[in-house]
């Protein structure tokens, strides 16, 4: 079994804190897109609230990931993460608009695990569409 070099390390430890800061900015845009905190409706144990916020992040974690396998210089996994954040952003605003009689932020905040478990696989379909297109 080979051994990892330090170099190889101190580049993953760069990878991770950009894409780690990248969640975080992508989870507060979020954050400010719906019309409930996030955050306050996890602690009380909405889980709808919970799982589409998870999708959410598996689903810029897994743009990350695809986009820093394939990318070495910074710039480019910033700007290729950041598309595919914007993309799954509106994604998650068709959502919303394609479907009038299911009001999906309305639906999670009340606790519909239906739509809060749709919302998460919906996050993680469209991030492996967006990072299969963005390596290509």
């Amino acid at each position: 079994m080979g051994t990892v070099s330090f170099n190889v390390m101190l580049e993953s430890l760069g990878l991770y804190t950009i894409a780690g800061l990248m969640i975080v900015v992508g989870l507060a845009i979020f954050e400010v897109t719906t019309p409930y905190s996030n955050w306050r409706e996890i602690q009380k144990g909405n889980i709808a609230v919970a799982l589409a916020t998870g999708g959410k992040i598996v689903g810029l974690a897994n743009i990350f990931r695809v986009v820093e396998s394939h990318n070495d210089a910074a710039f480019d996994v910033i700007a290729g993460g950041g598309f595919g954040f914007l993309l799954l952003l509106a994604t998650y605003w068709l959502f919303e608009f394609l479907t009038p009689t299911l009001k999906v932020n309305d639906e999670i905040q009340k606790g519909n695990i239906a739509v809060g478990l749709l919302a998460f696989l919906l996050s993680l379909g469209v991030s492996l569409v967006v990072g299969a297109a963005l390596v290509r």
